[in-house]
């Protein structure tokens, strides 16, 4: 089986060797920051007249600073310190060659005040909004057509205050797609490290349409019942670095996607050359690592390894469906320990959601070259649930160096249909269409 390995890959490897060493001269140096660039300009918030009772509204301030201090990026870079206080805002944008810094005890909230979220245009590679046709409300935080743009800290918080759209979508009562807590678009080198990202209207960190970014050492937490509160979903993105981090959400703890149906088909850029290592879930209702179901545009060279996930439906998730085209393949997940699953192995070709009635019924997924290894789990409901299609059945398949212990039900612990593949070493022993 010829897998590509995304760590080896010049340019990440590059990139991340570059920033490897500049945490270490951090750390050398006793800083307290897990890692930023160096900036020539650095001012905070306060000096913008940014309150940080929890109460005040620092939307201007947050405009203001921003504003201020791109005007001087360029001039050896900027940063932007949020201090400790709770420093309630509206959505705000980032800018280039700029850090924003929460100290310790810093929270950013997210107002309740609907009407500063305003709209703006569906993703193209996604042809309307995620949740409802047309627009979408806002992002949080916001970085477009950015370079060199950080967020990082002293594991201060944003905090997205997600239950009042959480109740809203609920209730059918938004005229929008819900925003996402942070995202980048159409950006390169970015980083995210040492914040937690706390209660999102929906999903967490979306870098979408970006290349080379690094997520190190955050949290994310959502209640378990929280709708779409996916923690990160790289989306049509390459050179993407996740490591050291956790998340506990209502949704995918990772969702790697690539557009939907037609309009990611026509937009034409994969997620690839992906890795992600020292990663935990929990998540009842959702997979540890999920590919798809947006996936149009093509996913591949994903390599995740060193994963424990505790509590959770899946532990790796494919979703896809007649309508997507697009392809998945070679993907590596190895290195997992797992409790408490009801899935180790969910693959499906059957998955129906589209955007409109314009899909293509001959726009038919491909799904190939995937291998999942060295896996330990204890308490699961389901080895393995594998669903192909007849015209483009799920192949190269390899199942090695798996044991799972399997409390009982009435179910089959593997079920598969159009699939082909091998495996070595697995408990319980597998179908028979991986033991080819």
């Amino acid at each position: 089986m010829e897998l590509k390995r995304v760590h080896a890959q010049g340019k990440l490897f590059l990139w991340v060797a570059a920033l490897t060493l500049s945490i270490a001269e951090s750390t050398a140096a006793g800083d307290e920051a897990w890692w930023h660039p160096n900036r020539k300009h650095v001012a905070k918030l306060t000096d913008f007249g940014g309150v940080g009772d929890g109460v005040t509204s620092n939307t201007a301030a947050f405009a203001a600073a921003v504003a201020n201090l791109s005007q001087v990026a360029g001039d050896g870079g900027a940063m932007l310190v949020v201090p400790a206080g709770r420093w309630l805002t509206g959505p705000f944008n980032l800018t280039s060659t700029f850090t924003l810094f929460l100290e310790r005890d810093a929270v950013i909230l997210a107002t309740q005040n609907l009407d500063e979220w305003t709209t703006i245009a569906p993703l193209p590679s996604y042809g309307r909004g995620r949740d409802l046709p047309g627009p979408r409300y806002t992002n949080f935080i916001m970085g477009y057509n950015l370079t060199d743009v950080v967020i990082t800290g002293n594991n201060g918080s944003i905090n997205g205050q997600g239950q009042v759209w959480w109740d809203k979508f609920r209730g059918e009562e938004l005229k929008y797609t819900r925003g996402y807590l942070v995202e980048f678009m159409f950006c390169s080198y970015v980083v995210v490290s040492n914040v937690v990202l706390i209660d999102s209207p929906s999903w967490n960190l979306h870098p979408v349409y970006c290349d080379h970014v690094a997520v190190a050492g955050i949290t994310i937490l959502a209640p378990i019942r929280s709708p779409n509160t996916d923690g990160i979903d790289p989306d049509s993105s390459e050179y993407v670095w996740i490591v050291n981090s956790n998340v506990v959400s209502g949704d995918d703890c990772i969702a790697i996607k690539s557009g939907w149906d037609q309009y990611g088909i026509a937009f034409n850029k994969p997620s690839q050359h992906i890795y992600i290592s020292n990663f935990s879930c929990v998540s009842p209702t959702s997979a540890t690592i999920a590919l798809g179901s947006e996936m149009s545009g093509g996913i591949s060279d994903v390599h995740a390894t060193n994963i424990v996930a505790v509590d959770t439906e899946s532990a790796l998730r494919l979703k896809t469906g007649i309508g997507r085209g697009g392809f998945m393949r070679d993907v590596i997940v190895e290195g997992m320990r797992l409790t408490n699953m009801k899935y180790l192995l969910w693959m499906t070709a059957n998955y129906g959601q589209h955007p409109d009635d314009k899909f293509d019924p001959n726009a038919i997924p491909v799904v190939k070259t995937i291998s999942f290894s060295n896996v330990v789990a204890t308490n699961v409901s389901i080895a393995g649930k594998l669903e192909g299609l007849p015209q483009s059945p799920f192949t190269n398949l390899l199942v090695s160096d798996v044991t799972a212990e399997i409390f009982v039900n009435k179910k089959p612990v593997w079920n598969c249909t159009f699939v082909e593949g091998r495996s070595y070493n697995v408990t319980p022993t597998p179908c028979a269409e991986l033991q080819h």
